[in-house]
């Protein structure tokens, strides 16, 4: 009898809105373990023996469907790399992103003090009305720290973001993290298109969210 054979998946549901995210801060901070324990955490925490993590040479991007207040959302992660030699190929990724995960590592300085550089960069290609939320990373490694709690709250407080201290090796506030920032995004409405294909790496012309 026609109409009782099973529905095919997604017939009569809105296509998932594509939001795009851009990890940004120093090398060796963490994003890629961040990234890695957020959209699949069943992998190898970073620190144990299993886990072989390298820093990332240029970029690289993982994909992380949610479901958010009942709406539909495909992140697209995009992972950059810190080292000084890829910083303008990174910041080229910053165009269209409607959020951003500004990292720095707890037991670094060097990294903390770099985060101004990194919004600025943000400002310049992004705008100043995208969302970014601010991880002080590695919070497991509390003897070896160098930048207080109170100082990444501070800056956060200077730039009007929100702050965490995460660890990806614990899994420490990064659901959580990743949950505001979705959710700032979504209040301001500032993804309107739909799902589009996944970004190549190879393509020469891109075309992201919000970008006509």
């Amino acid at each position: 009898m026609a109409g009782l054979g099973p529905r095919p998946a997604g017939a009569g549901e809105p296509r998932p809105l594509l939001v795009k995210i851009v990890m940004a801060g120093e090398s060796c901070v963490g994003k890629t373990s961040i990234v890695r324990r957020y959209t699949d955490p069943g992998s190898p925490p970073a620190g144990s023996p299993s886990a072989s993590y390298m820093a990332t040479i240029g970029i690289d991007f993982k994909v992380k469907p949610v479901m958010f207040n009942d709406t539909r959302v495909k992140l697209q992660i995009w992972d950059t790399a810190g080292q000084e030699r890829f910083h303008t190929l990174s910041t080229s990724y910053f165009r269209g992103a409607q959020g951003f995960v500004l990292v720095y590592d707890i037991t670094n300085l060097k990294s903390f003090q770099s985060i101004t550089i990194w919004m600025n960069d943000i400002y310049e290609k992004a705008g100043d009305e995208v969302d970014v939320i601010l991880l002080g990373n590695k919070c497991d490694k509390e003897s070896e720290r160098v930048v207080p709690k109170q100082k990444g709250e501070k800056l956060a407080w200077e730039y009007g973001m929100p702050f965490f201290e995460t660890s990806a090796k614990d899994n420490v506030n990064i659901e959580h993290a990743f949950s505001v920032l979705i959710k700032e995004i979504l209040e301001k409405k500032s993804c309107a298109l739909h799902d589009l294909d996944v970004v190549s790496l190879n393509e020469t012309k891109k075309r992201t969210c919000c970008a006509f």
